[in-house]
């Protein structure tokens, strides 16, 4: 067997500090010191200028950069963002202008609409599994199947059937429901589903023709803003890590097929975990050629609320420098 001996390290040959490239300084990276007391706009300047925060405030210069320049603002969301309590966030987005349409999976929906009608969702799956009650609420089943068959033949698709239907019943909670404001806003609402994924098709007014074909409808319709999204539009996929992913990427392709040549426009994925799909089908393929895709790690209850209230401050500091430019001396 080979002896071997500790290296000798006498011969190394070093070089100044002084001429070493950084990654990182202190001048135009790191935070700025907090402060009691601050203006959020200047909390999210001050955070540090690297990785995620970088991220956020990116994500941040599309959405607002599209607004200006009335470009379109999708928000693609699973259902798991309505659980953490985000509909009122949303919805300020909404109101505000700054989202000008929302793509749900079915899971999205039916939280939403469950919200709606009583101010509460996510019923406890393990406690009545093997009972045999998991998802067979008659108001939820019921009521969003028939919803759905009443408005097959007014050539609307799901997204607005639902939207309609707690407008028109009158859910006690209907302030809190992000289908109802598009529908009240008269913005694109559409809804993704995936046959035997969700509680109403467990129930017996569910019917496969009826929620394909409201579903399909849906998605030609997501397909039509998607290709009005070149030249500064934002898509931002909220915890969705297949349905929505797979719905952009066929949306985007069929745009490209008819010869919109949707080009120079951004996109995110907020998640907790960075998921192979939103990778692939929001940040990177569709923003290969031209255009930017942005990653928001972290808990959705404590980004989409920062994320959403930098584009407010943002937006709010833009118009109060138009009026002042505005003003006669």
């Amino acid at each position: 067997m080979k002896k071997y001996q500790p290296i000798d390290l006498s011969a190394i040959k070093t070089y100044s500090i002084a001429t070493r490239d950084n990654k990182v300084n202190v001048r135009d990276h790191f935070a700025a010191p907090l402060k009691a007391g601050i203006s959020f706009d200047d909390f999210v300047a001050g955070l540090p200028h690297v990785l995620g925060a970088d991220s956020l405030r990116g994500v941040v210069d599309a959405v607002v950069a599209a607004h200006e320049k009335g470009r379109p603002v999708i928000l693609a969301m699973g259902g798991h963002v309505i659980k953490c309590g985000l509909q009122p966030v949303l919805k300020s987005l909404i109101d505000a202008g700054v989202i000008s349409a929302v793509a749900m999976n079915g899971s999205g929906a039916i939280h939403d609409f469950e919200v709606s009608l009583i101010g509460a969702t996510s019923e406890d799956v393990g406690a009545v599994l093997h009972s045999g009650d998991f998802g067979f609420s008659e108001e939820t089943g019921g009521g969003m199947n028939r919803a759905l068959k009443e408005a097959l033949g007014r050539g609307i698709g799901f997204g607005q059937a639902i939207g309609e239907a707690i407008i028109s019943g009158k859910h006690p909670y209907a302030e809190y429901s992000l289908l109802a404001a598009c529908v009240e806003k008269e913005i694109p609402v559409t809804v993704h589903v995936a046959l035997g994924t969700d509680i109403i098709h467990q129930h017996a007014e569910a019917d496969g023709a009826v929620t394909g074909e409201m579903s399909f409808r849906d998605f030609r319709l997501l397909a039509s803003v998607v290709a009005d999204l070149g030249d500064g539009g934002v898509w931002l996929n909220v915890g969705s890590a297949v349905i929505l992913p797979e719905v952009f990427l066929k949306a985007l392709s069929i745009a490209q097929n008819l010869g919109h040549h949707v080009e120079n426009f951004s996109t995110a994925n907020f998640d907790m975990i960075q998921h192979y799909r939103p990778l692939q089908n929001v940040v990177k393929r569709p923003t290969s050629g031209s255009g930017r895709g942005y990653t928001i790690t972290g808990h959705h209850e404590i980004n989409v609320p920062l994320f959403g209230l930098a584009v407010l401050d943002r937006l709010a500091a833009s118009d109060s420098k138009i009026k002042g430019s505005t003003k006669k001396p």
